[in-house]
């Protein structure tokens, strides 16, 4: 069974939460788990980390699951991973990511956030690749997403639904981050829509508005995911240094070449993040 475009999560009179139960009762199924405790969504360079936190039990193309379809950008994996911690529980590893630049509609976007709380996971980790605006980061930096600036000009909250976002970006969570790594960079990322880059006049405008990470994922899943009840980690990887920062062009080939030099250090350092959650 294929539903990678199912019509009912694009019908406005159909709830997505209706649709992402479904989609949580199809993940169990095909992967004989019931419960999934904490979910992870790993982005550019942080692919790694799945090999290495525990025992794969499952692996799940994301397109047989209703309202999931087959990442279209390169570096991500397009299935639902379950994979069993050492202490027992069950992690859900997201490969599938849908960015709003593929003009699928935010429903699709949060889509696997809202899957994920409805299989059970009260922890949502967001894992991106991105530009960096503080200048002595290099490319292969890791940093802790701290708050988020939304210029997508749009919400995965619907009607008046009205959700605080203060401390969206657990402090319990990235003070556990720093228990494994005291010296973790960290800043406020800023989600511009893409899929082009920024220009460098975009980039001092984040930066003039308080951000240091930019990007195009994560802000609108981290506010589902808090819709959701669900505490939420963010990680970015800088890639890059952003548009006007650096004299060197951008280009998606440099996003994925500097996530695969770091992918083995990011990966050992989200596992052993992980299993202290």
């Amino acid at each position: 069974m294929t539903n990678s475009a199912p019509r009912s999560l694009d019908d406005p009179s159909v709830s997505p939460f209706d649709v992402a139960r479904r989609a949580a009762a199809q993940l169990a199924s095909a992967t004989g788990v019931e419960r999934h405790d904490i979910a992870l969504t790993l982005g550019s360079g942080w692919g790694k980390a799945a090999d290495l936190l525990g025992e794969t039990v499952a692996e799940v193309p994301a397109s047989e699951i209703e309202g999931f379809s087959t990442s279209g950008v390169p570096g991500h994996s397009g299935t639902l991973r379950s994979i069993r911690l050492e202490n027992g529980r069950h992690a859900l590893v997201i490969g599938a990511r849908t960015h709003f630049y593929e003009d699928k509609g935010v429903r699709r976007v949060v889509h696997s956030v809202r899957t994920a709380a409805a299989a059970g996971a009260r922890i949502m980790v967001l894992t991106n690749g991105a530009g960096g605006i503080k200048r002595h980061w290099t490319p292969g930096t890791p940093a802790l997403i701290t708050d988020h600036i939304n210029l997508t000009a749009s919400s995965p909250l619907e009607g008046a639904t009205f959700v605080d976002l203060t401390d969206l970006y657990s402090s319990r969570l990235r003070a556990v981050a720093r228990e494994v790594d005291p010296a973790f960079e960290e800043g406020v990322y800023v989600q511009f829509r893409g899929p082009h880059y920024e220009t460098p006049a975009e980039v001092r405008y984040a930066e003039t508005i308080g951000g240091h990470i930019v990007g195009m994922s994560t802000a609108l899943e981290a506010i589902a995911a808090r819709e959701a009840g669900m505490e939420i980690l963010g990680l970015s990887l800088i890639t890059n240094l952003a548009a006007g920062i650096s004299d060197e062009p951008l280009s998606h080939e440099e996003v994925i070449a500097a996530g695969k030099s770091a992918e083995q250090r990011l990966g050992v350092l989200l596992s052993q993040i992980v299993a202290r959650l």
